[in-house]
């Protein structure tokens, strides 16, 4: 059942995901109203968060048991001694799930109330407090150790500064203010550090904030599933293509055991600082971080300065990922997605460029596996059907672990071919929320098929090369 409105799209956005979401393929093998209530189930799903909250234990640093008993006694604390589970995943065994209980619909609203940006929000709903930098709006007496309402302004409508707002609101919860309107807004520029602290938020989720950073990782259910899909083993080189902020990078080298060579390039210094930076805090060694743009990756001639890092010679990696940049149109909550059609039709041919070097930097034999947090036909199959017509050397493989549903119908893919692929659709599981009496009535192995269905859109798709050219 709803809480929140469907997600919002600019008109030409959903316009074009109309088209690709009701296709004549689709249609003919479903029938209009199955496939006209998935894509609305799809919509409603966008906007709420994922049913669980997973975090990757870092299993070179402790074990899982070890970890999950660290994280119960925290989550009680965060919780007031409120008893939540956390399960173990039979199929993904470096994860622990932590279900996400709401929407809390009986909260009161106070009479000062604080908005904050969309982004701030989402963080918000998956068990952030809210942080300074993310507060646009405050009301006109609010004081410290005030009791507010805080609310996301989605639209991005709301003037920085403001003493009231009018416009489209969502509510996210109640919490208590850590600092005053006028410190908030001082002329003396923006401070950072914590502005409320949530105490009764619509989805309780435990905040990360500090909490075993050595030896967790917050990610997303399929982001550790690509990982063990690429399965890299000690002592191979592997390619991480566009790797910040670092999780499946710092992933990659966990499972091989921190032995053999993970290298990890992004574009952005910014970004590649990151990745540095969990490299660090995980202690993982193999790790290489370069600030490079994938599509130059590839050289054409052998460079005399014996140096590591890009461009790299054809053949030189025993398995790639790329998780391309893309539309982003899987992640969650969303409740307004603000790109261009323009923006949106940029990803493929980039995808593209990207792949192809991808392939190129593969040695024979090599595992490539592409995947991407978007829900379009466009970066997905389409993407797969483009690249096995171009590259003859390239064959679908089956994927371990294959935990999501298939790849959608619409790109011209066989039906053995979509089963090769890996769609992660939230429109999958049903919209309910989650309270401790439900909680306590479920069984495990019913809670772990709704956290594998109930995550972000995702998508993956895996190949290997073989020697012909």
């Amino acid at each position: 059942m709803s809480f929140f409105p469907k997600i919002s799209f600019q008109h030409e956005v959903e316009e074009y995901l109309n088209k690709a979401f009701r296709n004549k393929e689709l249609i003919s093998a479903l029938g209009t109203q199955e496939v006209e209530s998935k894509y609305q189930s799809l919509l409603s799903h966008l906007s709420h968060p994922p049913s669980f909250t997973t975090v990757r234990v870092n299993t070179h640093l402790a074990s899982v048991k070890h970890v999950k008993k660290l994280l119960f006694e925290e989550i009680q604390k965060q919780f007031k001694g409120l008893c939540v589970p956390i399960l173990e995943h039979p199929k993904l065994q470096d994860i622990l799930l932590i279900p996400v209980i709401g929407p809390r619909r009986d909260l009161k609203k106070h009479a000062s109330e604080v908005i904050v940006g969309a982004q701030c929000g989402y963080a918000v709903l998956r068990g952030a407090h809210v942080y300074v930098p993310g507060i646009i709006s405050a009301s006109k007496f609010m004081k410290a150790g005030d009791l507010v309402s805080v609310y996301s302004d989605t639209e991005g409508k709301c003037k920085r500064g403001a003493k009231e707002f009018e416009g489209v609101k969502v509510f996210l919860g109640n919490g208590i203010s850590q600092l005053s309107r006028s410190e908030i807004f001082s002329s003396s520029g923006p401070l950072n550090g914590m502005g409320i602290r949530m105490i009764e938020p619509v989805y309780l989720s435990p905040s990360f904030d500090n909490v075993l950073p050595s030896h967790l990782f917050l990610q997303n259910l399929p982001s550790v599933v690509v990982s063990h899909i690429l399965n890299p083993q000690p002592g191979e080189r592997i390619l991480d293509m566009c790797a910040a902020p670092g999780g499946k990078t710092t992933h990659l080298a966990t499972l091989m055991h921190d032995q053999g060579e993970v290298i990890a390039m992004d574009k952005i210094a910014k970004k590649v600082k990151k990745i540095k930076q969990n490299s660090e805090l995980l202690r993982l060694n193999c790790i290489k971080a370069f600030c490079y743009d994938g599509t130059k990756a590839l050289s054409v001639e052998k460079r005399e300065d014996e140096q590591e890092g890009p461009p790299f010679l054809p053949e030189s990696f025993d398995r790639v990922l790329l998780d391309a940049p893309c539309s982003g149109m899987g992640q969650r909550p969303n409740m307004a997605y603000s790109s261009t059609l323009k923006e949106v039709t940029s990803y493929p041919p980039l995808q593209r460029k990207l792949f192809t070097v991808a392939v190129k930097l593969l040695k024979p034999g090599g595992v490539l596996v592409y995947s991407t947090c978007t829900i379009t036909l466009s970066e997905n199959e389409e993407q797969v059907a483009w690249a096995l017509k171009t590259f003859p050397c390239l064959q679908l493989q089956p994927q371990e672990p294959h935990i999501g549903g298939e790849g959608m119908r619409g790109a011209g893919l066989s039906l053995d071919q979509l089963k090769l692929l890996q769609r992660f659709d939230p429109s999958a599981a049903t919209l309910q929320g989650m309270d401790i009496n439900s909680l306590q009535g479920s069984r495990e192995e019913d809670l772990i098929s709704l956290a594998n269905k109930d995550c972000i859109g995702f998508f993956i798709a895996k190949f290997i090369k073989s020697n012909i050219k």
